[in-house]
């Protein structure tokens, strides 16, 4: 994209040799901007391949993929290039990591990732190279608040957001005090603060807020404080195969017939058919449910089944609509990445149709979309109804410059 603008603007300027010289560079350099216009796209995919969030990556890899080979494998009429790096859910490489794929494989696009601290760390990245990024996954609340920009743009949730319907979910059912459980880190202590949002201002009180450090899965001390505090239901928030230890815990505790568990869709997504028993009853809400009675996520679950051999999720369906935003933004201005700021704008004026529902961006670049109140029943999630509709995250601090 910037490469693009300097070949146009060399040959702009043919007469001197300066610009001469930059025109041939061009051409001839088959990693050069030249080449990528008329050559492929390139994609730079950083997301967790490996440890805890490692499935989540993978769903989301598979679910992009999936759309865009719904297009002939193209992007704005365009071929795709892939360049992938496996971020580990380390905050520590992000930076390394996304500067590697901007300036060692010079993508086009940014995606990723899980973690909301690596996202951070990308975000400065793209902040600084002026590099498109596309998030399929993190909720870090930061990255369409005080940290956002015109060149990024979420395609999933922020962290606040599936968690404050949550609260008055909670109330509704008729409780009056909480404890939140989470990992301490941004993904955790965001959502708990939009799960106490939605619980305080429904007249709930928040007893005590339990952590354990990322990753750590040894719940079993806290579980134990958590019995003594006998709140009337628990929060939490966990992912991947956290999720699955502390569901699997929380029930060998005794705790999931005396204390009703509550957490974002997270918390069940992608590990529920493996709690088996202990996940039996569990409600979520979240902007996704498995069994929305749509022609397109009928279609897309069939689709993704018959491409991987698994089940879609939530992070699959996050991955495929990551895919078909590309698709739609690059359709728009005929696949001329360098055309950044036609493309930002028809970024922000798309509306989504996706297997979760229509949604489309908020000023911020976060998605505004349903959320749904979902059960786990008979080793399946079931969609209960709609917690809150349309709902937007507030990008407390976005001022896009």
């Amino acid at each position: 994209m910037r490469n693009l603008e300097a070949c146009r603007g060399g040959r702009r300027r043919a007469a001197s040799a300066a610009a001469v010289m930059l025109a041939v560079a061009c051409a001839v350099d088959p990693s050069g901007a030249a080449a990528a216009e008329a050559g492929k796209v390139r994609v730079g995919l950083m997301l967790p391949y490996t440890g805890t969030y490692a499935a989540l990556g993978h769903a989301i890899t598979n679910g992009f993929k999936l759309a865009v080979s719904e297009r002939g494998e193209k992007l704005g009429g365009r071929g795709v290039e892939y360049f992938t790096v496996d971020d580990e859910s380390d905050p520590a490489k992000a930076p390394e990591n996304a500067t590697k794929l901007v300036k060692r494989d010079r993508v086009d696009v940014l995606v990723g990732t899980v973690h909301s601290g690596v996202a951070l760390g990308m975000a400065k990245v793209a902040r600084e190279t002026n590099t498109l990024m596309v998030d399929p996954n993190a909720g870090a609340d930061e990255l369409t608040g005080a940290l956002c920009a015109p060149n990024i743009f979420r395609t999933s949730f922020s962290n606040w957001q599936p968690a404050f319907p949550m609260g008055k979910v909670a109330a509704d059912m008729g409780h009056k005090t909480a404890v939140t459980f989470t990992w301490k880190y941004p993904a955790g202590d965001e959502s708990v603060g939009g799960f106490k949002d939605g619980f305080t201002k429904a007249g709930g009180k928040v007893l005590k807020d339990l952590t354990v450090p990322f990753p750590n899965v040894e719940f079993q001390a806290l579980l134990t404080e958590l019995a003594s505090l006998k709140p009337d239901c628990v929060y939490a928030f966990f992912a991947g195969g956290g999720a699955l230890k502390f569901i699997k815990d929380y029930a060998a505790a005794g705790l999931n017939t005396r204390v009703k568990l509550y957490g974002p869709g997270f918390l069940t997504d992608g590990v529920y058919r493996e709690a088996g028993a202990a996940a039996e009853g569990l409600k979520t809400t979240l902007h996704y449910a498995d069994d929305l009675d749509t022609p397109l996520n009928k279609k897309f679950r069939a689709d993704f089944k018959q491409r991987t051999g698994r089940e879609a999720d939530v992070y699959a369906v996050q991955g495929y609509d990551t895919g078909t935003f590309l698709l739609q933004g690059l359709d728009a201005v005929k696949g001329d990445v360098g055309a950044d700021k036609a493309l930002v704008k028809a970024w922000e004026g798309l509306t989504i149709d996706s297997p979760r529902g229509v949604f489309k961006l908020s000023p911020s670049h976060d998605p505004i979309q349903d959320i749904y109140l979902r059960q786990v029943t008979g080793g399946q999630e079931k969609l209960l109804g709609v917690a809150h509709k349309a709902l937007a995250d507030p990008g407390t601090g976005c001022k896009m410059t």
